[in-house]
């Protein structure tokens, strides 16, 4: 049984009856996307392991039934070859498993085709297994047992001008197939279609960077669970000042996501920058009055990732308020992701929109560092880079181009000499989770524009 209240199983059962319907605004989702983020927003409870399931799978079939003939047709590719072995899945085939499937079985081949002249995308798996009703079973290990030499007939009687498969120096997310694998694959075909043989590569990017609009209306509601852990973990419910220590913040997550049955994509990060103290203090330093908090929280729910680092101040005993240096701070970071999200223009390059982003915050007199990137089905997802913390120069994963229906981490830093700290320098870091439609860059669950205020006396 669903454990979910009645009001807010309306916020799903909205965006699952626009999925089930197939037309974008046949409902309207719960949680538009909003530039201003809640304060103290309450968690959105949430669904069980078949709703969550239902989901997964409806989004898929559209994805595949909408998105894949588009991007295959634009890319000029006739056949897409996927292959992945058992718990060594490559970064596209392990999207187009259903919910019920949590690894390839022994060797997954899936086949994407495109017969031409407007026909529907065939969609074939040549595996010992079936793949839910996603794919058509297409090989007989009993006719022909030599699984790589039933691609190889299925794909002669094709006769496909392009044969794409993920191999990529570029990106890892269109390097999939292994050399044993691919070595196998050019020895099962005709010598005259071994030629035909191309890089997939951007192809896979498109289909993972890719977010198709049901996705979209689901994906401020994740972002609202994100930031909503966030808000418990900067509060006094689990910090208390001159006990609680930054590690002591980082295992709160995990075993509050263990309890929601929710995942992290990467280990929480939490840090303290403190007057007097050179950079960020981490690990088992004890969090006191006056520390300024920052973390780094993700949470990997509907297959859908989110990003975000929030800043918090440990009220000292009578301050109401943060310094004002360290608000003036964040508000640096605000007008840099103003900056960065004006200069995204669909066609430019991330070292181009980085380099116009740098220019006009620099002339402003602000000192930032962007180090922005794609995400959804993964955390760093597949799509150009908009600078790296470590390189705020031209980059050859920044080369590709900026496209439309792309979800974003806006994440970017600046500094700041702060008075009240004696003129200390202090990072303020800010990541907040965006979505591109081609024109206009928007926050899914608005953003941090005010320090959060953890008081030193429990409030209680």
């Amino acid at each position: 049984m669903s454990h979910l209240r009645p009001s807010h199983w309306t916020v799903w059962a909205a965006a699952l009856a626009v999925i089930a319907l197939g037309a974008p605004g046949a409902a309207q989702p719960a949680l538009p996307m909003s530039e201003a983020e809640a304060d103290a927003p309450a968690l959105p409870e949430i669904l069980d392991s078949r709703e969550r399931a239902e989901i997964i799978d409806r989004l898929l079939a559209e994805r595949l039934d909408t998105l894949m003939p588009r991007l295959m047709r634009e890319e000029g590719i006739d056949l897409w070859l996927l292959m992945s072995r058992e718990y060594f899945e490559e970064p596209a085939l392990a999207t187009m498993l259903d919910a019920q499937s949590f690894h390839a079985r022994r060797r997954t081949i899936l086949i994407f085709h495109d017969p031409g002249n407007g026909a529907p995308i065939e969609r074939l798996t040549v595996s010992r297994y079936g793949l839910a009703d996603l794919f058509e079973p297409a090989w007989d290990p009993d006719e022909e047992p030599h699984q790589w030499q039933a691609v190889a007939d299925l794909v002669a009687e094709r006769d496909p001008q392009t044969i794409a498969v993920n191999v990529s120096d570029a990106t890892r997310f269109g390097d999939g197939m292994t050399k044993s694998q691919y070595d196998a694959m050019i020895a099962a075909l005709p010598q005259h279609l071994q030629n035909r043989v191309i890089s997939g590569e951007q192809l896979a990017v498109r289909w993972l960077e890719t977010r198709i609009p049901a996705e979209m209306q689901m994906y401020p509601g994740i972002v609202r669970i994100a930031h909503a852990i966030i808000g418990e973990a900067f509060s006094r419910a689990v910090i208390t000042p001159g006990i609680t220590t930054a590690a002591d913040v980082q295992w709160w997550y995990r075993d509050r996501l263990l309890g929601l049955g929710l995942e992290p994509w990467f280990h929480p990060s939490v840090g303290i920058q403190r007057e007097g103290a050179e950079g960020i203090l981490r690990g088992d330093e004890v969090i006191q009055p006056g520390d300024l908090l920052w973390t780094d929280f993700g949470i990997t729910y509907l297959r859908l990732n989110t990003d975000t680092q929030h800043l918090a101040y440990v009220l000292k005993p009578g301050e109401l308020e943060a310094p004002a240096g360290l608000a003036q701070g964040l508000a640096n970071s605000n007008r840099v992701q103003d900056i960065l999200r004006e200069e995204m223009k669909t066609g430019l390059s991330g070292n181009q929109i980085l380099a116009n982003a740098r220019s006009r915050a620099t002339a402003e007199g602000l000192n930032p560092s962007i180090y922005s990137h794609p995400i959804g089905y993964h955390g760093h997802g597949a799509g150009t880079a908009i600078g790296f913390w470590d390189n705020q120069d031209a980059d050859s994963r920044g080369e590709d181009i900026l496209r439309p229906d792309t979800a974003w981490s806006i994440e970017l830093t600046t500094y700041a000499a702060i008075p009240e700290w004696g003129g200390q320098r202090v990072d303020f870091r800010t990541e907040e989770d965006a979505y591109f439609d081609g024109e206009t860059v928007r926050f899914l669950d608005g953003r941090q524009t005010e320090i959060t205020l953890i008081p030193s006396d429990d409030p209680r």
